[in-house]
């Protein structure tokens, strides 16, 4: 599961309250392995976090409220800082599995006095994604084989790329989305106190 903090377009004050969120999570013993963090404008806090976990968090996904008078800005009045927990969808490795399944069959065109007779031709679909190719250009199945995994090589690693453009594109529609109101969890002062 992959889980995403973000303070949205909120002010530096959320962007430490992000970093500070992370390391709440880290305290409660949770196991988390960080994937990205985004540092804020100024280098104050974190636009973004992103982390990936065995846990089920979607307890946690909404906002979350963080009450305490901004460090920034001393004679600031506003005091309520919200930040965004999302998880997001994740979608498959394409590149990681590579269970295959080969199937030949007697293909047609060149191939002189053996045509018709020897399965040269070369199907190869890989399991988890269902993606089949097939190859006949040559004369020899050895050939075919190649040439179909080259085919399917060349589709997975177009399909790996527009998985991991639409993960991006996801992520940070999540971060553009926060909700201020009806907080999850609330924490209180520089110490980060949980009080809900």
């Amino acid at each position: 599961m992959r889980v995403q903090i973000s303070s949205g377009q909120g002010p530096a004050e959320c962007g430490l309250a992000v970093g500070l969120f992370y390391r709440q999570l880290q305290k409660e013993g949770r196991d988390i392995r960080l994937i990205q963090s985004v540092r804020a404008k100024g280098g104050k806090g974190y636009s973004s976090i992103l982390f990936e976990t065995e846990e089920d968090m979607r307890e946690l996904e909404g906002s979350v409220l963080w009450i305490c008078r901004s460090p920034f800005r001393p004679k600031h009045r506003r005091k309520n800082w919200f930040i965004d927990v999302s998880v997001l969808e994740q979608l498959p490795d394409t590149q990681g599995d590579m269970k295959l399944r080969f199937e030949t069959f007697r293909s047609k065109g060149k191939g002189g006095q053996h045509v018709n007779k020897v399965e040269t031709g070369v199907r190869v679909i890989h399991v988890p994604t269902g993606i089949s190719v097939v190859s006949t250009e040559a004369r020899s199945q050895h050939m075919n084989k190649k040439l179909a995994m080259n085919r399917l090589c060349d589709i997975l690693a177009d399909m790996e790329l527009d998985n991991r453009r639409r993960e991006k594109e996801l992520a940070w529609m999540e971060h553009t989305r926060l909700e201020r109101g009806n907080p999850v969890r609330v924490y209180e002062g520089m110490d980060f106190i949980r009080k809900k």
